[in-house]
């Protein structure tokens, strides 16, 4: 059962891809602003900077140090996250532009690039 779960979940294209700013649309970090550490492809949910904290029980080892309870960020669903924009300063969706060789991420609202600098 577990394999058709993560299957029902998995997104081939994510709208949203590392170091994107985003911003939570739903669930208990709801107006939360950060920036995605990392994209969880197959189960469908992305990791945000700042938002979703969760604690863990971690062993000490050289690696880390003393052990303890350590306070991280959690994954989130990626269908509550939205594109966030600086400029607009609002949550926007992403238009596909294509220049000579390169295609590039724009704000729908502004025409301002989205992602990567």
């Amino acid at each position: 059962m577990l394999k058709t779960v993560k299957a029902r979940r998995a997104v081939e294209k994510p709208h949203i891809k590392k170091d994107d700013t985003v911003i939570v649309i739903a669930g208990d970090d709801t107006k939360k602003k950060g920036r995605v550490l990392q994209v969880l492809r197959l189960k469908g949910m992305v990791v945000v900077e700042g938002v979703n904290y969760v604690k863990r029980h971690q062993k000490p080892s050289k690696k880390i140090g003393r052990g303890g309870i350590v306070q991280k960020e959690g994954p989130i669903a990626i269908s509550r996250v939205a594109l966030f924009c600086g400029k607009c300063n609002s949550n926007t969706r992403a238009k596909f532009v294509s220049h000579e060789t390169e295609v590039s991420r724009v704000c729908k609202e502004c025409n301002e690039p989205i992602g990567r600098k």
